[in-house]
């Protein structure tokens, strides 16, 4: 028997289009019944501020083709048969190696990347006019275990102090799970190496101020009960979920952006749903509407890595799928380390 199928009319900006939807009743959240459908109209509904946040960049799709409590893997490159409004730029990836990915260009978009099992997005830092130069700085703000979201939003009105001491103004969203994302708009001109290194010099400012509360250190065995500030999520082809993208989550959270009055008052990051977030929008509104129209400069930051480096502090480890890096410290956890293996300038 054929698989049950649906046609969603889908507006954009050549019109309506047409977009296929197999099995829509099979259920992707089994927690709180959301279907594939209900994903597909989750989209549409919020497609203004979804596009502002994950459009026009290179996107990664998380896909989960038995839903959220099945295998998951990510797709970059548009597959053979992807309709013609499913666009494509060819980007750089770290190993040097050239390949197209995926862009999104208008909400039909999305919803095939649904009809393709996706669930959650991640978007680039960088548009597809410059891939190599972000246009944001972002910071993920990371629960380690024994902390949860009040411990970050305990420390994020700090983060966006140091920010703005650097020059730069503090956007912020739930990670759809327990953490919190600071994002700063920021000027083009700067390529990811580079803007890696103002998070990393924003980070340890930070640590400076709350050495109890927050961590840089890469190794899980020495963060303890702190807030890790993931420095290599600015990495190229590094990337969180999307402001308004759905995470694969029991109840279907969503990374949702907030104003930093919300997050002062106290939010429930779990209150932020597949089912609330469009109410939400008609409600309050988009907090991330203008986030790129004053975009600010890192000169600062990098100031204060130069700094740092100055004072002997250097160069952190890269995740283990990136080359080695100028600078880079030994790959190994530090209760591994046999200091009698390693030349002192490894250290």
């Amino acid at each position: 028997m054929a698989s049950p199928r649906i046609t969603l009319t889908v507006p954009g900006p050549d019109g309506d289009r047409e977009v296929g939807i197999s099995n829509p009743d099979r259920v992707i959240w089994p927690e709180v019944g959301i279907t594939k459908r209900e994903l597909a109209e989750y989209l549409i509904a919020v497609q203004e501020p979804f596009l502002a946040a994950n459009g026009d960049r290179p996107v990664s799709l998380e896909r989960f083709p038995e839903g959220v409590d099945g295998e998951r893997f990510y797709s970059k490159n548009p597959p053979k048969g992807a309709p013609a409004f499913v666009e494509a730029q060819t980007v750089t990836y770290n190993s040097g190696r050239r390949h197209p990915q995926i862009i999104l260009t208008e909400i039909a978009a999305a919803v095939w990347a649904v009809q393709m099992n996706t669930i959650v997005f991640h978007p680039w830092a960088s548009l597809t006019a410059n891939t190599d130069n972000p246009v944001e700085l972002r910071i993920d703000l990371d629960p380690q275990p024994g902390t949860d979201f009040t411990d970050a939003a305990a420390v994020a009105p700090a983060m966006r102090d140091v920010l703005a001491e650097a020059g730069l103004t503090a956007f912020l969203k739930t990670s759809g799970n327990r953490g919190i994302h600071v994002f700063c708009p920021i000027e083009p001109e700067w390529e990811f190496l580079d803007v890696r290194h103002a998070v990393i010099a924003a980070g340890r400012e930070l640590e400076r101020r709350l050495p109890d509360k927050v961590t840089m250190n890469w190794w899980k065995e020495e963060r303890g009960e702190r807030i890790f500030i993931d420095f290599n999520q600015a990495n190229r082809d590094r990337t969180m979920a999307g402001a308004y993208s759905p995470r694969a989550l029991p109840n279907a959270t969503v990374s949702t952006p907030l104003t930093w009055d919300e997050l002062e008052a106290g939010v429930d990051p779990a209150a932020f749903t597949v089912r609330t977030v469009p109410r939400r929008l008609a409600d309050v509104g988009d907090p991330w509407a203008d986030l790129l129209a004053k975009p600010g400069r890192i000169d600062t930051l990098l100031e204060w890595w130069q700094r740092d480096l100055d004072d002997g502090l250097g160069e952190l480890p890269f995740p283990p799928d990136f080359p080695k890096m100028p600078g880079e410290p030994p790959r190994v956890q530090p209760s591994r380390k046999n200091e009698a293996n390693w030349p002192k300038d490894d250290a």
